[in-house]
């Protein structure tokens, strides 16, 4: 079974599209962490090992997503997380997505985003990925 954490990082304090595509990927057949609010990318990326998960959505509507991501893919690459998905979306202007992207962070989804498309892209890395 794919196992997805999900992340709301910092003060964004808006919570219902987490819980939504928790929800939808659970109705996908995924096992879903979802880890609440206000997580620092540190929490994230312990959780995520801890409960040795194929992929890390983020979700985020603060405008902290080139420092929330940067620091999160960091953290995977220092703790050799190669084979973890950390995808994410929010209120993310498409330079920024481009850049994030070339970082290393995968797709990320912009609100509005119809929840079956996410699940297949996490389908498909994990199907590719698992070791």
């Amino acid at each position: 079974m794919i196992r997805v954490l999900i992340a709301k990082v910092g003060l964004d304090g808006h919570d219902r599209g987490a819980k939504v595509i928790a929800a939808a990927l659970k109705d996908a057949g995924m096992e879903v962490i979802y880890t609440g609010l206000r997580q620092t990318p540190d929490m994230v990326v312990t959780a995520a090992l801890q409960e040795d998960v194929d992929a890390i959505g983020v979700s985020i509507l603060s405008g902290a997503h080139m420092t929330v991501f940067p620091k999160i893919i960091a953290l995977m690459k220092e703790k050799g997380m190669t084979n973890v998905l950390l995808t994410g979306g929010g209120i993310i202007p498409d330079d920024d997505m481009k850049v994030l992207n070339e970082m290393g962070v995968g797709k990320l989804f912009s609100p509005g985003t119809p929840t079956i498309e996410i699940a297949n892209y996490i389908k498909e890395f994990a199907a590719n990925h698992r070791v």
